[in-house]
């Protein structure tokens, strides 16, 4: 099977000649996932290993708006990955980059990340407001993480511009609650089924519950995203190295244990609905 991770990070270490941030509100950068980098060369022996056939390399916040790590691992190893880049938009060039953004060899998609208050403001103060229409226009994917009580805020952007294609990351969960809890607000994902330029990463879901393998108590939340989105707007993938299990369970989870999806289910949603969503779609030598 033609197997996709939506998303999953890697990074350089924090150096003086390549500082991390300090965001608002902190004294010091945020901690990594993990405490060595993850490398794009590493990740593909673990690839290699687990049988996976392309990645989406995705920055984290904690090295700022910087693109380096995930271009270069996208432009090094072209037929593994691809690269879905972080934007500033309040930089003087925004506008500049986001005009030049698919020429950058290796570039899929632009990610955008409002989880935190003091991100979160540049949706609420409509500071990005004038990037929809450019990135509309010039055929950008956007990867979104926001909580879900701000999906209201997407909604509208959403039903603006038809045209433009949002990917909500790891169902739009981004907290620390655990079980029932963390999925408490899951029907305002639910309702973004309506926009039909909207589709969700079913990924990082181990992270919100307690249980181990096979995670029993996320299949009824899998069901309902499946009858919301269906099999070609729902997409796996893993946020890897925030996961509280090993990359073959999660991926096992979704194979072996999701009785309800069928063959050409699992084909949509393992790779093939992400790669023609994000303009990457499998060539011959990917499929049995």
């Amino acid at each position: 099977m033609f197997i996709v991770d939506a998303q999953v990070h890697v990074w350089a270490a924090n150096t003086p000649e390549r500082p991390w941030p300090v965001y608002p509100g902190n004294t010091e950068p945020n901690k990594p996932h993990y405490p060595e980098p993850l490398t794009p060369d590493k990740l593909v022996t673990w690839m290699d290993a687990n049988g996976i056939a392309r990645v989406y390399l995705v920055p984290p916040s904690w090295e700022g708006e910087r693109n380096d790590v995930v271009l270069a691992g996208a432009q090094k190893h072209p037929d593994r990955f691809r690269a879905i880049g972080r934007l500033d938009v309040d930089a003087p060039d925004a506008r500049q980059q986001v005009e030049r953004w698919m020429e950058q060899p290796g570039m899929a998609a632009m990610q955008l990340t409002f989880h935190k208050p003091y991100f979160v403001a540049l949706l609420e103060e409509g500071r990005a407001d004038w990037l929809w229409p450019i990135a509309e226009r010039k055929g950008i994917p956007i990867n979104v993480y926001l909580q879900q009580r701000h999906l209201h805020l997407l909604d509208r952007v959403a039903e603006r511009h038809p045209g433009l294609r949002f990917l909500v990351n790891h169902c739009a969960m981004t907290g620390t609650k655990k079980d029932a809890d963390a999925f408490e607000e899951f029907p305002k994902l639910l309702a973004l089924a309506k926009r039909p330029n909207v589709a969700v990463k079913a990924s990082c879901l181990q992270f919100y519950v307690t249980e181990q393998y096979p995670f029993p108590s996320l299949v009824p939340y899998v069901r309902q995203l499946y009858d919301a989105f269906g099999p070609k707007r729902m997409f796996w993938g893993t946020d890897l190295t925030r996961l509280p299990c090993t990359w073959s369970q999660a991926l096992r989870f979704f194979l072996e244990e999701i009785p309800f999806l069928s063959a050409q289910d699992k084909e949509w949603i393992m790779g093939r609905a992400i790669t023609e969503w994000q303009g990457w779609p499998a060539v011959a030598k990917d499929k049995p």
